[in-house]
């Protein structure tokens, strides 16, 4: 690839912060920062979430039993099993006709990791969140044990929203709160009890985040961060799963409480329509959407999914380095491909 100055400049001042750091491992992601070239096994990801414990990044997306993969510098990809060995007995009983699991989210609060995790068919809002917990994700460690804590929240074909696409983001004071969301009428969000993991009993009310006025109402996949004062709202807008044809694109609004308003760049709330778009399609790239924000040290990603235009429109892993402009909006470049 040809670089202009600006470019060589870069990926000058990159380098050079690696060499003098003398990490190998911060050398290769530099490296390969410019475009994020990942290696390994990258595909096919849907929906994928992502975490760091010591040394190792973990990723978790959509799959039979939700697959789990590591990276220890960001770019060469490892798969190495699965969360679960099949569907939780109380998922396929509320959910009989699924046959996989979607969209996971990861987080870590009271000594614990929480794998939220949804369970429907496509379509439908007849859907189910549940929760699975561990102490650890290291695989070789003796407290190694995902145990699934059931039902979180539910939504039936009588319901106005949809129990898919979980997320967690703890507030200021350290207390959880699960958005969740797909269709029908929008983002919606429910605080939790730290101990358990479950729907609080201090607060039962359900708050709505984003919602889109026209059929067939394409809002999911929410994620929030909390950053320079500012809580951000990321969503996807309008369709996945349909190769080089998908339409997703993510979307950003913010708030300065948790439970909004969450207003777009423009001063339009995301209740109304409003997001200001992050992701865009590329040639090779179609349909960059269904994201996580990974929030490593002082550098910020946007990790999502995209639609590989070379290989048949396979979902594959990207991981976006996102700039923050002087207004406080983040930014990203999608590449040249």
């Amino acid at each position: 690839m040809k670089l202009d100055r600006r470019r060589f400049l870069q990926q000058a001042l990159i380098v050079g912060s690696a060499l003098a750091l003398s990490d190998r491992r911060l050398l290769r992601r530099a490296l390969a920062q410019e475009d994020m070239e990942l290696t390994g096994n990258i595909s096919p990801v849907h929906d994928p979430c992502i975490i760091k414990e010591d040394d190792t990044y973990y990723l978790f997306c959509t799959g039979a039993w939700i697959p789990i993969r590591t990276s220890k510098d960001l770019v060469e990809w490892e798969l190495i099993g699965n969360t679960f060995r099949g569907l939780p007995p109380w998922a396929r009983e509320a959910i009989p006709r699924a046959d996989s699991i979607w969209a996971p989210d990861i987080s870590y609060f009271n000594g614990r990791y929480h794998l939220y995790y949804s369970v429907s068919t496509f379509g439908s809002n007849r859907s189910v969140i549940g929760l699975a917990t561990n102490v650890t994700l290291n695989r070789d460690s003796p407290d190694y044990e995902w145990v699934d804590e059931g039902l979180v929240v539910e939504t039936h074909t009588s319901s106005d929203h949809n129990a898919i696409d979980p997320n967690v983001v703890l507030d200021d004071e350290g207390i959880p709160w699960l958005s969740y969301g797909s269709h029908w009428s929008g983002i919606k969000m429910r605080r939790l009890d730290p101990e358990t993991g479950k729907p609080s009993a201090e607060d039962d009310t359900l708050y709505s985040l984003a919602s889109r006025a026209e059929h067939p109402r394409a809002v999911e996949a929410p994620f929030i961060i909390r950053k320079g004062g500012f809580y951000y709202l990321f969503v996807s807008f309008d369709q996945c799963c349909r190769g080089v044809t998908s339409t997703y694109r993510v979307m950003v609004g913010r708030s300065e409480d948790v439970t909004g308003p969450y207003i777009d760049r423009d001063g339009v709330p995301m209740l109304e329509d409003g997001g200001t778009q992050v992701t865009f399609a590329t040639d090779r790239w179609r349909g960059p959407g269904h994201n996580a924000i990974l929030q490593d040290g002082d550098q910020d990603y946007l990790v999502c999914h995209a639609y590989d235009a070379r290989r048949v429109g396979i979902p594959t892993l990207r991981i976006l380095p996102i700039i923050w402009d002087e207004d406080g909006w983040p930014t990203v470049d999608m590449g040249s491909e």
